[in-house]
């Protein structure tokens, strides 16, 4: 797991906020695809931003989900943990 400059998973829909990851940390994914973070960290609360999502308030269960209808990379971050981070590369449906 090389974070979020590795080579994206293909396959995947579903990523876990985990241990001060996410993981996996890049994923893609064809357009139109709805994406699941989970929160599986315990006590420690997370939260998920992009520059077009958020997951609003930092939580430590449950998940969020949104769809990418457009191509392109879509980095994101948890905005509680410096260095925890990842993407969502969108390609043509």
């Amino acid at each position: 797991d090389g974070g979020a400059e590795a080579a994206p998973m293909t396959g995947v829909t579903q990523v876990a906020a985990k241990d001060n990851r996410f993981s996996p940390a890049a994923i893609q994914v064809p357009a139109g695809t709805t994406v699941t973070w989970t929160f599986e960290d315990g006590l420690i609360p997370h939260d998920v931003k992009g520059d077009s999502f958020s997951s609003g308030e930092p939580r430590r269960d449950g998940s969020f989900t949104h769809t990418f209808d457009q191509p392109g990379t879509y980095p994101y971050r948890c905005t509680l943990h410096d260095g925890m981070t990842g993407r969502v590369v969108v390609t043509e449906s």
